[in-house]
């Protein structure tokens, strides 16, 4: 089982999404908080696995779960959070991953009614993965006529292409697959994309969704 905090300021998604959590037998709900500062102390006292946090709670109702997502993962770790907002708003995405994926998710809050879902990220950010919202990825790969002044015009029709199935989530295997090439071909697609969008040697999979976050970025969805 995964061992959740999870914070949320409003009573009654709190209740009802801690009602959910505590159904799933996956999922050990430890506790909950509704600002900034019992999320913290929580954490710090019962060291769970993994955060689950709405963007916004008191103090200031702005980006406390960005900011507490940045401080866990500084202070502990081996906790992964994610962070629930109730808009795509893509430039929350983008500063929540910007300095690096690993053990992070980001997640609409309408995806709480689906808890299999919501276990399935909780899961996976706790074992260092990274989570992106459907929703954003199939906006940023709907906007491409909106990229001419981009990076990403850069690319060529096959790199967009491969970028464009990077953002469903699939791996090698799957993307030559689909684009009928081989593994061989797909790596020295995505190495070419990555360099002309000038993306540092990270690892692979902070590379692959940076890359996914510079094309939503970049095309103003």
């Amino acid at each position: 089982m995964v061992r959740v905090v999870f914070a949320e300021d409003n009573y009654l998604v709190r209740e009802g999404t801690a009602a959910l959590l505590q159904g799933s037998d996956e999922v050990e709900l430890l506790g909950t908080a509704r600002a900034l500062d019992e999320l913290l102390s929580s954490v710090e006292e019962l060291e769970p696995d993994v955060v689950l946090t709405d963007i916004r709670m008191p103090p200031t109702n702005t980006t406390e779960g960005i900011d507490a997502a940045k401080r866990i993962r500084a202070e502990h770790p081996d906790i992964g959070v994610v962070v629930l907002s109730q808009f795509a708003e893509e430039e929350y995405a983008y500063e929540l991953l910007k300095d690096g994926a690993a053990g992070l998710g980001y997640l609409l809050k309408e995806r709480i009614a689906d808890v299999t879902e919501v276990v399935r990220a909780l899961n996976e950010v706790s074992k260092g993965g990274s989570v992106l919202d459907p929703k954003i990825v199939e906006a940023l790969v709907s906007a491409k006529d909106r990229m001419a002044q981009s990076p990403l015009a850069k690319l060529t029709e096959r790199e967009r292409e491969v970028l464009d199935h990077m953002a469903q989530g699939k791996n090698n295997a799957s993307i030559a697959q689909s684009l009928f090439l081989t593994e061989r071909a797909v790596e020295k697609h995505i190495n070419s994309l990555f360099h002309k969008l000038g993306l540092s040697e990270e690892t692979a999979v902070h590379r692959r969704v940076m890359a996914v976050l510079a094309f939503l970025r970049e095309t103003g969805v």
